[in-house]
């Protein structure tokens, strides 16, 4: 399943929701100007090793990516699910609640795969945190969605429905490559498994703002 949009208002610019969008893209544009030897060293720099860990690339991890449909996915689900989240949060707070969940996402990927000399790159951890914080204070959000079963088609699936899914295909398949070998690669399914749970986490204790409110109440 691949949304298309939500129909959740925001009632504020989710200035640091493009922000990101924008920082990401910019990066895996400059990625994609360098030859396959130098992507590679870039990769292997930047990206999160967890056989040599270090905390900077934690961070860095967080803005690289693997090609364009990674990318690009990944900063599609951004912008479904992010402006509603930065809109509730305000600006400042949502800087530290994305960082935060790619942060837990990168450290509970891992923490599974210590011995993994694979890179981990990517913003879906952070994203995945979002999300979860979305299925905490939008579930009856409707998320008209592409289905891909047999032919391609559309629903209107309501937001708790297809994020429960989603979470659990990514649990499942967590699971199931705690079989594969370390080396191997792939997705880093348990990385969307932290960041989702410390998204739903986070947003409990981080509440919302009043600004939201008093906009909320407004638009009423």
């Amino acid at each position: 399943m691949f949304p298309i949009r939500d129909t959740q208002p925001s009632y504020s610019k989710p200035v640091v929701t493009v922000i990101l969008i924008v920082i990401n893209i910019l990066v895996f544009l400059f990625e994609f100007s360098l030859g396959p030897y130098e992507q590679n060293d870039l990769i292997f720099a930047y990206g999160l090793v967890p056989d040599h860990f270090h905390w900077a690339n934690v961070f860095t991890s967080m803005f690289l990516h693997g090609g364009w449909l990674h990318v690009l996915g990944n900063m599609w689900f951004l912008w479904i699910f992010g402006d509603n989240i930065e809109d509730i949060l305000g600006h400042g707070k949502f800087v530290l609640f994305y960082l935060a969940c790619g942060v837990a996402a990168a450290l509970t990927q891992t923490y599974l795969s210590l011995d993994s000399r694979v890179p981990m790159v990517g913003a879906s951890g952070a994203i995945a945190g979002v999300m979860g914080a979305y299925l905490v204070k939008f579930p009856r959000a409707r998320i008209y969605t592409l289905v891909f079963y047999i032919f391609i088609t559309t629903l209107d699936i309501p937001a708790w429905g297809m994020l429960i899914y989603w979470f659990a295909i990514q649990f499942i398949s967590g699971v199931g490559s705690l079989a594969a070998p370390t080396a191997q690669g792939g997705t880093a399914f348990f990385a969307h498994v932290g960041g989702f749970l410390t998204g739903i986490g986070l947003i409990y204790l981080l509440g919302t703002h009043e600004p939201y409110r008093r906009r909320k109440d407004l638009s009423w």
